[in-house]
């Protein structure tokens, strides 16, 4: 089958593919093999220029300049390349050393030291590394600009919207009133705690041989300081040094970064929920898309469309993740290969999370805050003030404010002139009286105001 947008088999290469150009170039398997190019020439220049590894000499500048263009200038043809030479091998990652002893071969002066790529070294120390470097980048260069993207329209709408009331509901039911702001302040806040656990997860990585010991390297070379070598090439590389693993890099940090990718995808996964309330309850208005068509028999329907599929894209985001944080870390003894092919789903949970997250921006930019309709159902809920009356009255000492408040408003309407009566006949400071008496549930919203404009300082 002649593979395009419409036959293929997963949504994300498929009807989405277009919104994922760059993760698809990082988290492909041509992106996979050219992050295994990348590290078996970090590991041949790495032996070249080791003092005490004199079976291959260091390199000319000429030679050097050839590695690093050969990783530089890898892709899509140069991976189709790779992928014929595993027809036969069936192994992925000898593929790679293969091609790269055919290129290097066509030089002279590398021609001898051809034994020397992929030297001591087992599959999995390419590997490891290679995704380690995609998390990376996928992280830094897709995922984390989203979200500064949502971060900053979260922010903007916060600051535009700080003294806009708004009735809140616990439960369901009317509940003390606060700003449109501070409550997108709250997402911002999440959000950004979160985002800064991420960023701390250190990718870790290790190249020590077939079950973390060095062992082919030290029959080879005992004096020479492997664990040296090999932190020097993981960290050149950009990596945390694993100085303990099996065959396999235990896989911990893939878990933590899957971890702290569930926790943010829950936060927005929230948000959405909320803001597809508010959009139905009418505290946001939707802008209008020419041509859209909103039900194929309704034509009067707007739907919020972007935050149910950002909702539903979440899900399956956190599906993928929480099961690569739960399998990924266990290995039977020193490795097995249930990793290798569970890895590879590595770019679907990142493509879902960039699909939720691309879908939720669409949202944020269609909705704006209805002051009319927000202003009607703060007008409606004058049963919000019982909260102030009765916590003045208990201050004061009334006897049983609660209770008496309680007779008043619980479950049955409110209204201004009743709520007004009741406050005049109270045996409290006057002071306190007219306070009460100017209070609305327009102006009882705290310090909401104060709280989203310093959303800003929580950076």
């Amino acid at each position: 089958m002649n593979l395009n947008a419409l036959t293929a088999l997963s949504p994300l290469d498929g009807r989405y593919g277009s919104r994922l150009g760059g993760l698809q170039s990082l988290c492909s398997e041509a992106g996979l093999i050219k992050r295994r190019v990348d590290v078996e020439v970090a590991w041949f220049k790495a032996l070249a220029a080791h003092p005490e590894f004199e079976a291959l000499p260091a390199l000319s500048e000429t030679d050097l300049a050839f590695l690093d263009k050969l990783a530089a200038d890898f892709g899509p043809e140069q991976a189709a390349e790779v992928k014929a030479i595993e027809s036969q091998t069936n192994h992925d990652v000898k593929a790679v050393e293969y091609w790269l002893k055919q290129q290097m071969g066509q030089r002279e002066s590398l021609k001898p030291y051809l034994e020397f790529v992929h030297f001591a070294c087992t599959s999995e120390d390419i590997n490891n590394l290679s995704w380690a470097l995609i998390i990376q980048a996928a992280l830094e260069q897709e995922l984390d600009p989203l979200l500064g993207r949502i971060d900053q329209t979260l922010q903007d709408m916060v600051l535009a919207t700080a003294d806009l009331a708004m009735l809140s509901r616990t439960h369901g039911q009317t509940a003390s009133p606060t700003t449109l702001g501070k409550e997108l302040a709250n997402v911002v806040f999440r959000l950004r705690r979160q985002r800064r656990a991420l960023k701390q997860v250190e990718l870790s990585g290790k190249i020590n041989g077939a079950v973390g010991n060095f062992n082919a390297h030290i029959s080879a070379c005992p004096e020479l300081d492997w664990p040296a070598l090999s932190r020097q090439v993981v960290e050149g590389l950009g990596l945390v040094w694993n100085p303990y693993t099996t065959q396999i890099e235990p896989h911990d940090m893939i878990a933590e970064v899957a971890h702290a990718l569930v926790r943010i995808n829950t936060v927005l996964l929230d948000f959405a929920r909320d803001a597809w309330g508010y959009v139905s309850l009418g505290y946001f208005r939707q802008k209008l898309v020419e041509g859209e068509v909103g039900s194929s028999t309704m034509p009067h329907k707007v739907n919020p469309i972007d935050f149910e599929n950002g909702e539903g894209n979440l899900g399956l985001a956190n599906a993928l993740l929480e099961h690569l944080a739960a399998k990924l870390p266990v290995s039977r003894w020193q490795r097995d290969l249930t990793d290798s092919t569970v890895q590879r789903s590595l770019g679907s949970a990142f493509g879902y999370c960039a699909l939720a997250w691309g879908s939720i921006l669409r949202g944020l930019a269609r909705i704006a805050p209805d002051q009319a309709r927000l202003a009607q159902d703060l007008d409606q809920a004058w049963e919000v003030l019982a909260e102030p009356v009765q916590t003045v009255m208990r201050l004061h000492g009334v006897p049983e404010a609660y209770e008496k408040l309680k007779a008043l408003t619980r479950g049955q309407g409110i209204d201004r002139d009743s709520l007004r009566r009741f406050i005049e006949q109270l045996d409290i400071p006057e002071a306190d009286r007219q306070r009460l008496l100017a209070m609305t549930p327009h102006s009882y919203t705290g310090n909401a105001a104060d709280m989203a404009r310093a959303i800003v300082r929580y950076v």
